[in-house]
């Protein structure tokens, strides 16, 4: 794969709940996360709606001067309140047009705290990045160990040879929001195969 420079990191697709979750770190990680795109000239692409932590990483971005996809099937823009300040929207007729568009416009991917369908979105990257149909970084924000049942469920797959070493799961992981650009602009720098090296805690688990 050609190598890419740090600073082409453009575009970051953030998958999280659209709800707040019971831990006011997961929204303050949201807006700490917007914050940092807006400050970096990184848009956000995200999944379009003005509620819970979707609605606060989009609000935050937007706060600090950044710029905003936003990309929601139609018959979820009432249900999660389409955020309309945005720069760009777009309605999609379904969700396989959405999680399309979400991948074809960002250069990474960045799971927050969320549920069924954060987790949904995320394990799709995961698994076409597995089977070699690309090589943008995946990383998993951390925040309060949220995601420790997720890396435990890895390992497990892991051991029991379900995941194997020829379909590997290269996927970095930031605890603190302050890690999460560096380390995906890291990544874009390397190889697929020096990628997983940016989060040795991970590998090692893995």
């Amino acid at each position: 794969m050609k190598q890419i420079k740090t600073d082409q990191i453009k575009t970051v697709c953030v998958y999280c709940g659209s709800g707040p979750g019971n831990n006011p770190r997961f929204v303050e990680a949201a807006i700490a996360l917007g914050k940092a795109f807006a400050e970096n000239n990184v848009r956000l692409v995200y999944g379009g709606g003005s509620v819970g932590l979707m609605g606060a990483v989009a609000r935050s971005t937007l706060d600090h001067g950044g710029s905003v996809t936003g990309i929601i099937p139609e018959f979820l823009r009432a249900r999660e309140n389409a955020l309309t300040t945005v720069q760009e929207m777009i309605v999609t007729p379904d969700m396989h047009e959405r999680k399309r568009l979400m991948f074809e416009r960002s250069d990474a991917f960045v799971a927050l705290p969320g549920g069924v369908g954060t987790l949904e979105e995320l394990v799709e990257q995961m698994t076409w990045q597995q089977l070699g149909r690309h090589h943008k970084p995946i990383l998993l924000a951390n925040i309060d160990n949220f995601w420790e049942p997720l890396l435990s469920l890895l390992s497990h797959m892991r051991t029991t040879e379900f995941i194997r070493g020829t379909l590997d799961v290269n996927v970095l992981m930031a605890d603190r929001v302050d890690e999460i650009l560096p380390r995906l602009r890291s990544a874009l720098a390397r190889t697929p195969e020096a990628a997983k090296e940016l989060a040795p805690e991970v590998a090692r688990r893995l």
